[in-house]
């Protein structure tokens, strides 16, 4: 890849992966669209890495509270807050990850399609804009089920669908069962580390059994870059969210997803 190949793809991994648009859509669409050369199972682990980083860093005192929590309340047979949102998180996780696990041949081979991701980004987009409207938004973290948990765990492994968003669809999960913005997408958060955690040794052990040579400037470049994007981009996202809503995702969602059927016709 050329230099701002690899600068434009990993801003667009570390500001899309935790906004409601998509990033598995607009990792594809450069190739799809403007024919860049596909940036490789070695680029895609780097740019995971950074993102997984980001999320671990920006919220590593939550991480290490519910982390400790977990162990100890464990270990003493009981549950706690923190440690049922730790078991929350691992329950929400599990959906998806088997569904990886079974359809990951079929979605690579199928659905990763510019008609694909406009179809989905657009109908996910206009289930998000519902989601807001008729959420209550009385509920915060601490009320949390695990009911609650499988329910946005199950809508997860929508995600698979390249253009649904993983963070658009269990933020529309969460506000439909009442929870606040703020709160969906802090869950939302949570929930994203161990299935990018387990997204990125899967494509590990896929770039380990390919072999070949590998870009390490691109790889290092790549993962710096959507670390900091991805920082920048849950900074704003949490300070915002509130205030502007996800009227302008959706927004942004129904245009992009029509202008791919225009140019697709």
């Amino acid at each position: 890849m050329e230099l701002w190949h690899i600068i434009v793809l990993a801003v667009i991994q570390g500001l899309t992966e935790f906004l409601p648009i998509s990033s598995s859509a607009h990792l594809i669409l450069p190739s799809q669209v403007f024919g860049w050369p596909d940036q490789g199972l070695a680029f895609d682990v780097a740019v995971h890495v950074g993102t997984l980083a980001a999320v671990i860093w920006y919220f590593r005192a939550e991480v290490g509270r519910l982390t400790v929590a977990w162990v100890g309340d464990t270990v003493r047979g009981r549950v706690g807050q923190d440690s049922g949102l730790a078991w929350a998180v691992i329950a929400g996780t599990i959906p998806a990850g088997l569904a990886g696990l079974l359809l990951n041949d079929f979605i690579e081979t199928s659905l990763r399609s510019g008609l694909v991701i406009a179809v989905s980004t657009i109908g996910f987009g206009l289930v998000l804009w519902w989601s807001d409207a008729v959420g209550r938004r009385n509920r915060d973290l601490p009320a949390l089920t695990m009911k609650d948990a499988v329910i946005i765990g199950v809508a997860q492994a929508l995600a698979l669908i390249p253009g649904t968003s993983r963070s658009g669809i269990t933020i529309t999960a969460a506000l439909f069962l009442g929870f606040g913005r703020e709160a969906a997408a802090r869950f939302s958060f949570l929930l994203s580390i161990p299935l990018i955690l387990a997204a990125g040794l899967l494509k590990t052990l896929e770039l380990v059994e390919q072999g070949g040579a590998t870009g390490w400037a691109a790889i290092a470049l790549g993962a710096a870059l959507s670390f900091v994007s991805a920082v920048v981009c849950i900074h704003l996202f949490l300070k915002f969210l509130e205030r502007l809503g996800l009227m302008p995702f959706v927004i942004y969602r129904l245009v992009l997803g029509l202008l791919l059927l225009v140019m697709l016709w």
